[in-house]
């Protein structure tokens, strides 16, 4: 890169604009914006904010799906100093009033989509000015009772249009995490935060203007927001397809628009390899330079057939991250992706990961501990929620709750969550092994093997999976299971579905697939 870094997120965005500007940013659908047009109408929605009385630090709510005009109001919501807060488009009105509440949004931009939930979410804070929607609506459904402005009629910048002044330490973001181990936190993000781990993913992924990225993962998930600014900030373009039900069609898509990047989570790739043409086109993806996994841990099971159904010259890159980093914290090399390929890999530039035993201290090789980072990308807190946050940040840095250890090479390996170990038959176990376990037998798309409570076992272990074809049976997956695994690890049943529950940001949801079987299971306890 031949500019001087941005030290703001918006910066990315700017830079491009003035390096590129008749440059596609943004493919969706048959639109494609030029980068100009894109920077064109973040000013624009940022005079307006500005204008209408939004000031620097305010909470600005963006409620839109992956398009076009999501791209716009993210950056000139950080042009006009707000603070954005994704929120899936889908929250139901009793799911987003507490986060109004909690966030006290002095604006709203949104798609015609969510007017629905808009008009029935039963009031809201008074610090609410007004909603901001990206299409002209009808009135079928009533007005809103907030006045409401549409993106086509928001005027040019006055010519003394001043964009705030805004520091590098001053608040960006709130993500809220995707709460599968209790209430959703609002991570606060710093322009630095994101500015320092959108660099570090650009350097060692080595993104340049030439790379073409598709998105399938929405940019209010994290790992979808990095997606975003990488490829802002090299340059480069983003593809934006929507349209995951229909695998067949992101495959060709990929294919046309000669994407040289994609990026998804465990389940993404699972069903790419099971439910669509991708080994079929392994020949015509001849600008697929890389894909990269995150979004959580990846059976090697997966990880091998995706290197058997991809061209040779494609990379798997697999890396570890969290909401609270930024998105990113470690990547694993693709030159060592078999001699490690259990591994999440190294340190990402500008990162620093220790595994710390149960008394704070770091641990020498091999041993097992909790996996702790620090660096310029990690979150200032939660949002209002001290406790919290003191529970996580500390003078070592983040504590992910991962448990892992780090090879005597450097290389880190992830063993399991601290709060996700099970205690059955006496025996303490974890659900990630026994998964792994199973999904070596190639039977199975996906699995989530869940405790249910027993009065003698105090968990009985039940596994929740798609299958890759209608002749596995249960019974086929068990034999399986008790060859591969000790007595007390072996689920006492197999349950199918044609695809396990997931959450907004594509991760299995385990609490829904816990509800399925213990439905499935006929009583809350055996």
């Amino acid at each position: 890169m031949d500019t001087m870094p941005a030290k703001l997120v918006h910066g990315f965005l700017r830079q491009s604009a003035e390096r590129f500007p008749d440059k596609t940013a943004v493919i969706h659908e048959n639109r494609r914006a030029s980068y100009d047009e894109i920077f064109s109408g973040s000013r624009n929605l940022a005079a307006h904010l500005t204008a209408s009385g939004v000031q620097k630090g305010d909470r600005v709510v963006l409620m839109h799906e992956n398009s076009v005009e999501y791209v716009v109001a993210y950056y000139g919501i950080l042009i006009a100093g707000g603070v954005v807060v994704s929120l899936n488009p889908g929250t139901q009105p009793d799911g987003l009033r507490p986060l109004f509440d909690e966030l006290s949004p002095t604006a709203v931009v949104a798609s015609v989509k969510v007017t629905g939930t808009l008009r029935t979410i039963g009031g809201y804070p008074d610090s609410l000015r007004q909603i901001i929607l990206t299409r002209r609506i009808t009135t079928a459904g009533g007005p809103l009772p907030i006045p409401v402005t549409i993106f086509d009629d928001l005027p040019a910048p006055a010519p003394d249009f001043r964009e705030p002044d805004i520091d590098e330490n001053d608040l960006a973001a709130i993500i809220y995490t995707s709460g599968s181990t209790g209430k959703p936190k609002g991570v606060m993000l710093t322009h630095r935060n994101i500015v320092a781990n959108t660099y570090s993913i650009c350097s060692y992924l080595e993104l340049t203007e030439n790379d073409i990225q598709m998105a399938v993962l929405p940019f209010f998930y994290v790992m979808g927001k990095s997606l975003l600014n990488t490829h802002v900030a090299a340059g480069g373009t983003v593809v934006i397809n929507n349209k995951f039900a229909f695998p067949a069609s992101v495959v060709q898509q990929m294919i046309n628009e000669k994407v040289t990047g994609f990026s998804g989570v465990p389940s993404t790739f699972a069903y790419l390899l099971h439910r669509s043409p991708l080994a079929a086109s392994r020949e015509k993806l001849i600008s697929l330079r890389y894909v990269s996994q995150a979004g959580g841990h990846m059976a090697r099971q997966i990880k091998l057939a995706l290197r058997k159904a991809l061209p040779g010259h494609t990379k798997i890159i697999i890396m570890y991250g969290a909401t609270e980093a930024s998105a990113r914290l470690t990547w694993l090399d693709p030159g060592h992706f078999s001699e490690k390929i259990d591994s999440i890999g190294k340190a990402i530039p500008g990162v620093t990961i220790s595994i710390v035993g149960p008394d704070g201290g770091i641990l020498p090789p091999n041993q097992t501990g909790e996996i702790v980072a620090s660096g310029d990308n990690i979150m200032r807190g939660y949002w209002q929620n001290e406790k919290a946050t003191r529970k996580v940040l500390d003078r070592n840095g983040y504590h992910t709750g991962d448990m892992g250890y780090m090879d005597g090479d450097g290389y880190i390996y992830v063993t399991g969550r601290s709060d996700n170990q099970l205690k059955a038959g006496g025996h303490r176990v974890d659900p990630q092994e026994i998964e792994d376990a199973i999904m070596e037998s190639d039977l199975l798309i996906e699995l989530s093997v869940i405790g249910i409570p027993d009065r003698l076992m105090g968990n009985r272990l039940v596994g929740l999976s798609a299958p890759v074809g209608e002749t596995v049976t249960e019974n086929s997956v068990l034999a399986f299971a008790a060859k591969a695994l000790p007595r007390h690890k072996v689920p006492s049943a197999i349950h199918f579905v044609k695809s396990l529950p997931k959450n907004a940001n594509g991760k299995i949801d385990r609490a829904a697939c816990e509800r399925i079987i213990m439905e499935r299971s006929g009583s809350s306890a055996a």
